[in-house]
């Protein structure tokens, strides 16, 4: 009966995932911006749930800010380095990689991402470490005195490099590398050969080709992928609670108000800033044509 009535059908395929959507998603997100606009009596530790704008207020103290920048900040050095770091291997793939080569790539891209989370970010613990992997071979390579040099730079170095922005740094961009590379690879496998041909013959060289013809095309799957790359490291908390130095991110942040603070209004305002930062990026994204490449 139902296939006679094109549109019951549809809805009725879409009522219990929509409804899921709604109560648990879309009610969730509602029932946190609720809690950010409520404020903790600072003398008997009660949510006052009355509609202020006393939380947001706390949200801007500087201490409170300087977690918000770090994290941006962050986000946005990890987000172009796995840009840098992705473009000439997704290239490599898209115009060169055929047949078991391709399959290869496609395997090496994805492995990391079937192994655990958690496993994944402790070994990077352990090679980071003082005694680790990367330290031995700075030594062997008699470079020890130019880590040492790295690590003493202000604000991003550290007694090692498990204990500082750089080891951090560099764990994000491990871990989400892959979210980079293949929407980058999707976007130049979109580039058609016969533009670069017509370049070529034009006159244009291999950079001045890269320049204005290749780039541009694979720049809607370059912000596709930095999509997933900034807003992972905007919310992730467990990485710079393993690696890095005490100064707390986003993430970080919200644990703490949440659960040790108990200010859950505080989390709350905490949690509404990447969804509007997000929001503004994915607003600047859509204009670039960037979900085209997803």
């Amino acid at each position: 009966m139902l296939w006679r009535r094109p549109g019951v059908f549809v809805g009725t395929l879409l009522a219990l995932p929509l409804a899921w959507l709604g109560i648990v998603y879309i009610g969730s997100l509602v029932a946190l911006l609720v809690q950010s606009f409520y404020a903790l009596d600072d003398f008997s530790g009660v949510i006052v749930e009355e509609f202020t704008l006393a939380t947001y207020g706390a949200l801007l103290r500087s201490s409170n800010l300087d977690i918000i920048l770090r994290t941006v900040g962050m986000a946005v050095a990890v987000t172009l380095a796995s840009a840098v770091i992705a473009f000439p291997i997704a290239y490599v793939a898209a115009r060169h990689a055929r047949g078991r080569w391709k399959a290869l790539f496609y395997l090496a891209v994805m492995l990391p991402l079937w192994s655990s989370y958690l496993v994944k970010v402790y070994a990077w613990k352990l090679i980071l470490a003082k005694e680790g992997i990367l330290t031995w071979v700075f030594a062997r390579l008699q470079l020890t005195p130019l880590l040492e040099a790295v690590l003493s730079i202000p604000v991003i170095g550290g007694n090692s490099l498990s204990v500082s922005y750089i080891g951090t740094f560099l764990v994000f961009v491990y871990v989400w590398l892959p979210y980079m590379i293949l929407p980058t690879q999707a976007a130049l496998e979109r580039v058609p050969a016969n533009l670069l041909d017509a370049s070529s013959d034009l006159g244009g060289r291999p950079l001045q080709t890269f320049r204005h013809v290749t780039l541009p095309l694979a720049l809607p799957g370059i912000v596709a992928g930095s999509i997933f790359t900034f807003s992972l490291t905007l919310g992730d908390y467990i990485i710079p609670q393993i690696v890095g130095s005490s100064r707390l991110f986003i993430g970080q942040a919200v644990y703490v108000q949440q659960g040790t603070a108990g200010n859950i209004p505080l989390a709350a305002a905490f949690t509404v800033v990447p969804i509007v930062i997000m929001g503004l990026y994915l607003w600047m994204a859509k204009r670039r044509g960037a979900f085209d490449a997803l």
